[in-house]
């Protein structure tokens, strides 16, 4: 296939000014000094929730009209650790022994620190890649799945679009622990392939991880690179974007042969996976999966940082998937929402055409754009996407408006309802505060 980085890479002079960092606001001569008094209120909400304990910590970055107008760090990258204990009990509540323990010396937070964007993946990695790719000309959003993958077939999966997949209306059931069936990306394919659908194709939207997983491996048929490899080679690189990438899996001395990029310093997420354990083995948290529970034990049991914190990408995809996997920075995430803000173009030079951009940002369903989902608090035409691990994008066409907000919330683990704390709330107030600044 055509390489279409080669006709994207940008002058030098971008990628030097694109990899510098802000760690301050900027502000015109002629800014509006109501929207300097939504950046201030913005960060009012932020440095409450961590000097409150909410959330460890955060980064807030800010676009507005094709440049980065903000850009600041709150509280520690890393604050708790593991200390041991039983798998599945632990909670936020430090202590001297088993559980998680608060550090003597924490991690400060910086602009510069680096993110597991959990879910934020499915946008800025899969739907990135697929409007690549439709823009060459080689994928079709309203192709069935069966023209890229062939044995994508049977029970009704023949009437399954590209769309539908994009929309989280292909029927797919939501969520199943992959890794306890298979521990290699083929092996997991053949498993999210066969199962009878969830529900009729297009008979609503049922946001779907499996949706994601396939859609990733219609980019790496396509394309004959890993999902990794394409995005890389083909967006982030070519956009000055050194921070942003897959980390594939490097397990029991294993070298998968791709680089592992970024290198941090990272924002440390989870401590194991209380959350996913509590999905497979508490009946009543609203979860069902096949077979015993306890027919598979590889939970991790340590502080992760810089390894993937959801299950299936880490343990079935070694740790590059369609819907997680992906690591940034508030910095480069907010240069991709420019590129998206600006019709496709970043300073000038085009790299996606805007028809695409306006297809994939449009909603196509209720609540849903290609990939991306549809704010009911912001303008026409914005779009959104949130990450379980505590990370948010935002994109305001209407305004030139952009919102990265990154936090780190599992570091304080799991409460006594066995869930992290929801920072849905903090999102909408730091986007409330800043649209009102920008109308």
């Amino acid at each position: 296939m055509r390489r279409t980085a080669i006709s994207r890479v940008l002058p030098l002079a971008v990628l030097v000014a694109l990899s510098t960092c802000e760690s301050s606001s900027r502000e015109s001569p002629g800014q509006a000094g109501e929207a300097s008094r939504a950046l201030q209120r913005a960060d009012s909400i932020v440095a409450a929730w961590v000097e409150e304990g909410r959330v460890a910590g955060a980064v807030l970055a800010v676009v507005e009209n094709g440049r980065r107008v903000h850009e600041r760090a709150f509280g520690w990258a890393q604050l708790f650790d593991f200390g041991g204990g039983q798998y599945g009990t632990w909670r936020s509540e430090p202590d001297d022994g088993d559980g998680i323990r608060r550090l003597a010396e924490p991690r400060r937070m910086t602009t510069s620190t680096v993110f597991d964007l959990a879910s934020v993946t499915k946008v800025m990695a899969t739907t990135w890649a697929l409007m690549l790719l439709v823009d060459d000309g080689l994928v079709e959003v309203d192709a069935p799945v069966q023209r890229y993958l062939p044995d994508f077939t049977g029970g009704g999966k023949d009437a399954v679009t590209v769309r539908h997949l994009l929309t989280h209306t292909a029927g797919l059931i939501q969520w199943t622990p992959v890794y306890y069936h298979a521990s290699s990306p083929d092996a997991a394919y053949a498993y999210i392939r066969d199962p009878p659908l969830g529900w009729p194709v297009g008979a609503g939207r049922h946001y779907s991880d499996l949706g994601f997983m396939i859609l990733g491996r219609i980019v790496e048929t396509v394309t004959g690179l890993p999902l990794h490899e394409f995005v890389r080679e083909d967006l982030y690189q070519p956009l000055g974007l050194n921070h942003t990438g897959f980390r594939p899996a490097r397990r029991d001395g294993e070298d998968t042969g791709a680089p592992r990029l970024p290198g941090g310093p990272f924002a440390a997420t989870s401590h194991g996976n209380p959350f996913e354990y509590r999905m497979v083995h508490d009946t009543t948290f609203g979860y069902r999966i096949e077979g015993d529970a306890d027919s598979w034990d590889e939970w991790r049991r340590h502080t992760l940082v810089g390894e993937v914190n959801d299950g299936n990408a880490w343990h079935a995809f070694a740790g590059a998937a369609g819907h997680a996997g992906l690591f940034s920075t508030a910095g480069d995430l907010s240069v991709l929402l420019r590129v998206l803000l600006d019709g496709g173009a970043l300073d000038g030079r085009r790299i996606v055409r805007r028809s695409v951009v306006d297809r994939f940002t449009t909603e196509s369903v209720a609540g849903q754009a290609l990939g991306w989902q549809v704010p009911d608090y912001a303008p026409s035409g914005s779009f959104v996407h949130t990450g379980f691990t505590g990370t948010y994008v935002l994109g305001v066409p209407s305004t030139g408006l952009g919102i990265v907000l990154l936090t780190n919330r599992q570091n304080t683990g799991v409460g006594s309802d066995g869930r992290y704390p929801d920072v849905g709330p903090l999102q909408r107030a730091v986007a409330e505060a800043l649209l009102d600044g920008a109308r």
